[in-house]
């Protein structure tokens, strides 16, 4: 397999280009016809595969990519999973080159998407067709479902799966749209965070006023609004909002030992981030603090005078973003409630507040030991000669909890992406190397499960 893949590589990441080059970016309305696009690219990729019965399903926002082959008698049915939307690219003056014109330099594949999670997809579509190409069939049962809103917290997938329960059943459900702890060290997550994410809007006066003839004797919205955000946080890192923590599991020693066995220099990733020291809850470790406990972030803050110099004004208005990574039992909605509550009973004196919420998704945590997941990281052992190790994420893939509950089939997170690849950032790059040893990889895994 390794000989073909070498043989093939070349094609396969001209073919990767082409995908990077459609600027599918679902949270930006301009894009819906390059969302499309990008639908119907994959649709056509699919079936070159060899899979069938595909379908590009229309959804009240962007189209779900369906294909399945479903030959292998006896044998397991295992569901792909990716996206094909990507972020916004911005900044653009932050990009060495163009974010949709990829290119290669220094063995890396460099483009909006090229980790997350186009690249990281179209590995799974590559083994499925060197799969077919060897044998002229596959070792085990294959769907794929692919959709184009991950990045705008899958809106439309999840009441999609709760309906197509037995169109989409399967025995495992295969996702990359993770990474590495580092290069050359593999990792299979086990447990994700959920999220919830939100807007405040304040308004004090029905315009804003002169500093001079009204400062001083007026509520000022971004005074308000500082002060509504200050008041979320205590001095020791921990979220001042009552009732947050409801449902967020004590820490066992156990936990941590386990947390423990994952790398992590403090050091060294403060000098690469160039700051001058963490900051986070007190009592646990970066790696504690940011993949089993709860979060809550000020996203962004914006209200008065943006320009440059000065224009002496009492903002009327100001607006603050804010997101949660929640843990456990966590109630997303129950957590909007509590903060909501928070902001009104501190809301400061002559000042009015909305706020809307934007995405709410649940925490997932996944069983190291299902042999599901054990067999890939016995094919990680096989082609890296490395057995991947099984950390618990600080981000969110909210669509994850949805599939494991609702088609109650282990999910399997075998990324292959790494660290430091800017996903969500200026230069986003996939390192070919990790490419071509994820297609080799994904053939094992398929093989050993036949």
């Amino acid at each position: 397999m390794k000989k073909s893949i070498e043989l093939h590589k070349e094609t396969f990441l001209e073919e990767l280009q082409e995908f990077l080059k459609i600027p599918s970016i679902s949270a930006v309305s301009d894009h819906k016809s390059d969302v499309e696009k990008g639908a119907k690219w994959v649709a056509t990729a699919l079936e070159k595969t060899g899979m069938e019965n595909i379908e590009v399903i229309e959804t009240d926002g962007h189209p779900i990519v369906y294909a399945d082959w479903l030959h292998a008698d006896g044998q397991p049915t295992i569901l792909i999973y990716g996206h094909y939307d990507v972020q916004p690219a911005d900044p653009l003056d932050l990009w060495e080159t163009p974010p949709f014109d990829p290119v290669i330099r220094d063995n890396k594949l460099f483009a909006r998407g090229a980790t997350d999670d186009k690249g990281q997809l179209f590995i799974h579509m590559k083994a499925v067709e060197l799969l077919m190409k060897e044998n002229g069939k596959l070792p085990v049962n294959v769907k794929f479902c692919i959709e184009g809103e991950e990045e705008i917290a899958s809106p439309n997938l999840g009441p999609f799966i709760t309906d197509h329960t037995e169109k989409l059943a399967a025995d495992a459900v295969v996702i990359s749209d993770t990474s590495f702890i580092k290069e050359g060290l593999p990792a299979i997550c086990t447990s994700l965070r959920g999220a919830l994410a939100m807007e405040v809007n304040v308004k004090t006066a029905n315009t804003d006023l002169h500093s001079g003839v009204y400062g001083g004797g007026v509520p000022n919205a971004v005074h308000s609004l500082v002060y509504l955000l200050d008041s979320l946080h205590n001095q020791d890192g921990t979220i001042a909002v009552e009732g947050f923590y409801e449902g967020v599991p004590e820490v066992t020693n156990e936990l941590r030992e386990e947390i423990a066995q994952i790398p992590s220099d403090e050091e060294e990733m403060k000098n690469d981030l160039g700051l001058t020291a963490l900051f986070g809850e007190e009592g646990f470790s970066f790696k504690e603090q940011t993949g089993i406990r709860p979060t809550l972030e000020l996203n962004g803050i914006s209200g008065g005078y943006q320009g440059d110099g000065i224009k002496t004004i009492v903002p009327s208005e100001a607006t603050g973003k804010i997101s949660c990574r929640l843990v456990g039992e966590q109630d997303p909605q129950r957590v909007y409630e509590q903060i909501e509550k928070h902001l009104n009973e501190n809301l400061p004196a002559g000042t009015t507040m909305t706020v809307n919420q934007f995405i709410q998704a649940r925490p997932v945590s996944l069983d190291s030991n299902d042999p599901m997941i054990q067999k890939a990281a016995d094919a990680y052992e096989e082609v890296y000669g490395v057995r991947a190790l099984f950390p618990k994420e600080g981000g969110s893939i909210p669509i994850v909890e949805v599939f494991a509950r609702v088609l109650q089939a282990p999910v399997v997170l075998m990324g292959f992406g790494l660290p430091s690849e800017n996903l969500h950032a200026p230069n986003e790059h996939f390192h070919i190397e990790n490419f071509s040893k994820g297609i080799e990889t994904v053939c094992t895994y398929f093989k050993s499960l036949s």
